[in-house]
């Protein structure tokens, strides 16, 4: 008999989806979705029926007896401030997602079509590790503008997944350790990660941290306040702008970091600047995270898409390295990490937790 798990991992053109076997990955599919029926869409939830018959088409292609589906992992949506860990997909979740409570992203669907998956299938059906797990310090939040709180906004599933793997090859658990962990992709998130908790991160969206193929990151206020007022943008204008329009793509056109670095080869020093920046803002970023684990950590560890530049990497690591050890884990494993928690569930190593 096998242990299959269903994971469904939606993004805003497509949906990942992937069979695994306990542990073992058995098939993964990205499905297409053609943008302009998207669109028709105002709210993302609406989607269901679309995607549904994607979804359905793909497990019809398996070819495997559903009789041996034992749980089916969605992808965690912004939700309200939660614990880290794996939650049961609730009636009281579906309907934050499907009002868009929190946000109108295209992972709202995730918990929407896990459930009902799970409801075909007869199996129970659970989500892991948010984006809005926030396990912040006091301390952590106190912005210094009492209107404004900071926000623990971070790759949560991916910075979890590749700590708990680290911890494993030194011979402990994720919640022995702690980890400064570096997640490089179209934004940046550095973590101190204490005991498997996130204790600070800075905001990889809007206004923290350093910048990104396509992010702003921390900006002097000054200067951000005289630009709010120019009269030369909306204020959706401007969040376009410091979220897609900025960081590397802004400075040299490019927000891909091998095209960037193309440029560098081709002897482009201003392309070769702007790099240089953007790895030396990661490197102060994690010099500031160290300091909230006093220094007590077991490793840096960066990953996402950027983890992949022996450039990116070494560059940043010429200037942490005294820190500690550095380990290098490239790529993301969301869908890896969420079958790893409907592994630990269905084995009893972790109970779900009740939203």
């Amino acid at each position: 008999m096998a242990d299959y798990l269903l994971i469904i991992n939606p993004g805003s053109t497509s949906t990942r989806v992937a069979l695994f076997d306990g542990d073992r990955k058995v098939n993964e599919d990205m499905l297409q979705h053609d943008r302009s029926e998207l669109v028709k869409y105002d709210n993302v939830a609406d989607q269901f029926d679309f995607r549904m018959e994607g979804v359905n088409k793909w497990i019809d292609s398996l070819g495997v007896d559903s009789s041996e589906f034992k749980a089916v992992v969605g992808r965690g949506a912004p939700l309200k401030p939660l614990d880290g860990g794996s939650y049961a997909i609730t009636e009281e979740m579906l309907s934050d997602v499907r009002q868009k409570r929190y946000s109108n992203h295209a992972s709202n669907l995730g918990a929407i079509i896990a459930y009902h998956l799970s409801q075909k299938f007869g199996v129970p059906s659970l989500i892991a590790d948010p984006v809005t797990v926030d396990n912040f310090i006091d301390e952590a939040r106190i912005s210094g503008v009492p209107e404004i709180e900071r926000k623990c906004r971070a790759h949560t599933l991916n910075i979890r997944e590749v700590c708990r793997r680290q911890a494993l090859l030194a011979g402990k658990t994720l919640e022995e350790v702690n980890f400064i962990a570096v997640h490089m992709g179209g934004g940046i998130s550095v973590a101190a990660v204490e005991g498997g908790r996130i204790i600070d991160v800075n905001d990889a969206l809007l206004g923290m941290g350093p910048f990104s193929p396509e992010r702003a990151g921390a900006l002097p206020i000054g200067s951000l306040v005289k630009l709010c007022y120019s009269g030369k943008f909306t204020e959706e204008e401007l969040i376009r702008k410091l979220s897609k329009e900025s960081g590397l793509v802004a400075y040299t056109g490019h927000a891909s970091l091998k095209d960037v670095e193309e440029l560098i080869n081709k002897g482009d020093k201003e392309a070769l600047k702007y790099f240089d920046a953007m790895a030396y803002q990661i490197a102060k970023e994690i010099g500031a995270i160290a300091v909230v684990l006093k220094g007590n950590l077991e490793a840096i560890v960066m990953t996402g898409g950027m983890a992949h530049s022996q450039r990116l990497i070494d560059e940043i690591s010429k200037q942490v390295s005294f820190l500690g050890r550095i380990a290098v884990v490239p790529g993301e494993f969301e869908m890896e990490a969420l079958a790893a928690a409907g592994m630990r569930y269905l084995r009893g190593e972790e109970m779900l937790k009740k939203y």
